[in-house]
């Protein structure tokens, strides 16, 4: 029986985990603190609840505090990575890359991402760590992607709680805005 692997996801996931890789290496050796947020976060949680459903995404979040990036700028570039501020968005890609689509996107800590957010993007706290990287904590990326809400968030929180990931304890420490947008969310077909 042939076997068919569709190669374009597998270089997609490479890259995506290489990208990732590279930044843990960077901060480890600089001794610098970052949690994988957004999709990647989503998609490793949602894996390892259950394999195969995971959504993959083309870019990685991460988030970190303000008063270090410039230790950043400089911890990423030995491994093949720059600093760059683009259109308002501070973000980090491989060197000599022309496109900012597979970059690394930086969220700072406490603060909005967007002035109409409800929410803050949390503190660095504890982290949960799958396949070596670091991610912020699940009640947090929940609170992260209902705050955003656009319609990837969306699908991003139906894999969420198609896998059981949105229990109980997390939902009751929602504020009432998020509370009602995961309503919403599971309304939705």
């Amino acid at each position: 029986m042939a076997v068919f692997v569709n190669t374009f996801f597998e270089k997609r996931v490479d890259r995506i985990f290489d990208l990732a890789e590279r930044v843990e290496e960077a901060f480890s050796s600089a001794g610098l603190e970052y949690r994988i947020v957004g999709g990647l976060a989503v998609y490793l949680y949602v894996e390892e609840r259950e394999p195969d459903a995971g959504r993959l995404t083309r870019d990685i979040d991460i988030a970190v505090r303000r008063q270090d990036l410039r230790k950043i700028a400089e911890a990423v570039k030995p491994f093949g990575l720059e600093y760059r501020h683009v259109a308002g968005v501070d973000i980090l890609m491989p060197s000599g890359q022309p496109s900012a689509r597979r970059a690394v996107h930086l969220i700072f800590t406490g603060e909005k991402v967007r002035q109409e957010y409800p929410e803050a993007a949390p503190e660095l706290g504890p982290c949960r760590r799958i396949r070596r990287l670091r991610l912020v904590p699940l009640a947090d990326l929940i609170r992260m992607k209902l705050t955003s809400f656009r319609a990837k968030d969306e699908a991003h929180l139906k894999d969420l709680d198609e896998a059981g990931l949105i229990a109980p304890e997390i939902e009751s420490g929602l504020s009432p805005i998020l509370r009602e947008r995961l309503v919403r969310v599971r309304a939705r077909d």
